[in-house]
């Protein structure tokens, strides 16, 4: 299990790095054979790890990835100088110079902004970047964009094929398309670590090498000083707050930890530090984003030394704010929760009445579970009970469900 958790977050980790090289290689019109190559060096990983895991893991994919680079110039009848003619800059790039930490993150980073060309789809751009970046697969990204998986494959399909017609260039953006592509990027590194801080996967709830791709993402973008502004530094700050409280939200056994029973000495502090100061240098700029809100919200919950403690109110005002940004049922689910928290039952059922739990697809539990709490504030056991049995049958991940059969397992008993 262990082994397989290493490999699992070294593919998260090194997917977009290897992608994005061999594509600055073999060019964009060559993108499916390269993750084929991708793929086939993780499982390779996944046959020959099962006994020893190398000393240096990472070395070993960077390695890897050289070895597939040359199997490609098989396949695809590339001059065997062909590396050495070709120019990538002003300048040529030795091969192995790729392999390069800068190197690497320029590759990154000009892919993750040709996922987000503005000749691709707007609905495609996000899906696109999703599995190239990071490696998600169909169902993951229909999970993290609460689509059905064909969705998702059409999309795919669709972004590739655009790519090849209209000869997208894998290059950054100039000047003046900059701040819509950013906002883009930033989404798609926001969606990274929502799948992971709140995994979909049906066995772990919390999936840390998602959050930590998302972090490592979001520092490269901070290194451009091009790319500073006050949503990429709230971004920043509001992934390492929620980081900060990964360790407390299961427990050795993966079983989920909801926020009024964690134990807040386990909140990492330094991270804390860091995203208190993010935030901060965000709001030093011009402009405003969710990411700033959301960081607030973040900051109003480690404030709180007990679940008790809570600034319910000052929350409140927060997600009313969110919503005049973003109106989504996630947020006015948010928003009835918090009502609930403050005594409010009434005020939350207006807004709970209004939304369609199919519109939270593969996440529809969300709103069933939030129902049941609804009904159990009003003292109605039965109902509660009720609305838990299908939120129960609805959820996906098994952490989520354990977690939903034992507070239906506690109402049963009162």
């Amino acid at each position: 299990m262990q082994n397989e958790q290493l490999i699992d977050h070294l593919f998260r980790h090194q997917y977009g790095k290897m992608v994005s090289i061999l594509i600055r290689i073999f060019g964009l019109k060559n993108l499916e054979i390269i993750e084929d190559a991708v793929q086939d060096t993780f499982a390779k990983a996944t046959i020959q790890w099962r006994k020893k895991v190398p000393e240096n893991p990472e070395a070993w994919f960077t390695t890897a990835a050289k070895n597939r680079v040359i199997d490609l110039l098989r396949k695809l009848d590339a001059d065997k100088n062909r590396i050495e003619k070709m120019n990538y800059s002003a300048s040529a790039i030795a091969f192995n110079n790729l392999f390069e930490k800068e190197e690497i993150q320029d590759s990154e980073l000009r892919m993750i902004f040709t996922a987000c060309h503005p000749k691709l789809d707007a609905k495609d751009q996000i899906a696109f970047a999703l599995k190239t970046i990071g490696g998600f697969s169909s169902s993951e990204i229909a999970a993290a964009l609460l689509l059905k998986p064909e969705t998702v494959k059409k999309r795919l399909t669709r972004a590739k094929q655009t790519v090849i017609s209209k000869k997208i260039n894998f290059e950054l953006p100039v000047k003046k398309q900059l701040k819509a592509r950013l906002h883009n990027v930033l989404e798609v590194i926001y969606l990274i670590f929502n799948e992971g801080f709140h995994s979909n996967h049906n066995k772990l709830l919390v999936r840390k090498e998602l959050c930590g791709e998302a972090l490592r993402l979001t520092k490269i973008i901070l290194t451009k000083e091009e790319f500073r502004c006050g949503a990429s530094y709230a971004l920043f700050a509001l992934l390492c707050l929620n980081s900060a409280r990964l360790g407390a939200k299961v427990d050795e056994n993966f079983n989920s930890i909801d926020l009024k029973n964690q134990d807040r000495t386990k909140w990492y502090l330094p991270l804390i530090n860091l995203g208190t100061n993010a935030l901060e240098k965000a709001n030093g700029y011009p402009d405003y984003s969710t990411y700033h809100i959301e960081a607030a919200i973040a900051i109003e919950h480690i404030k709180a030394t007990t679940f008790r403690d809570t600034n319910w109110k000052q929350i409140l005002e927060l997600y009313k704010q969110l919503e005049q940004h973003q109106e989504n049922t996630i947020i006015s689910l948010s928003i009835a929760v918090v009502l609930i928290e403050l005594n409010q039952p009434q005020e939350a059922f207006l807004i709970i009445q209004k939304l369609e739990p199919e519109a939270l697809e593969q996440r529809s539990y969300l709103f069933y579970g939030v129902k049941a709490k609804y009904y159990q504030c009003l003292g109605k056991k039965d109902k509660a009970i009720s609305y838990l049995n299908v939120a129960i049958e609805n959820v996906p991940n098994f952490a989520e469900k354990t977690y939903l059969i034992k507070k239906r397992d506690a109402l049963l008993k009162v």
